[in-house]
């Protein structure tokens, strides 16, 4: 992950922490997935950085309600795609 995507990552996963540590414990366990949608969450952010992560923590949200049948979810693995190769200039 590059530099900059480490420095708005890290306090996402911070908040994500406090939640975890200082409101989630005050409340019923009430998560559908496991892992829970916290959990999920900072680790999708640690994998695939702060844009796509945040994106994919929304998605298992929107998916967490009392009508979901729940079950297991990992978080998708990180796809490397290859850059594409560079395209030579048209010659004149």
């Amino acid at each position: 992950m590059r530099t900059v995507g480490r420095l708005v990552t890290a306090p996402l996963v911070g908040l994500i922490v406090l939640y975890q540590r200082f409101v989630s414990p005050m409340r019923p366990q009430t998560c559908r997935y496991y892992p829970s949608c916290s959990a999920y969450a900072v680790t999708a952010l640690q994998r695939h950085g702060p844009l796509k992560g945040t994106w994919l923590a929304l998605k298992r949200l929107g998916r967490c309600h009392p009508w979901s049948a729940g079950g297991v979810d990992h978080v998708p693995e990180r796809s490397e795609q290859p850059a594409r190769p560079a395209q030579p200039a048209p010659q004149r």
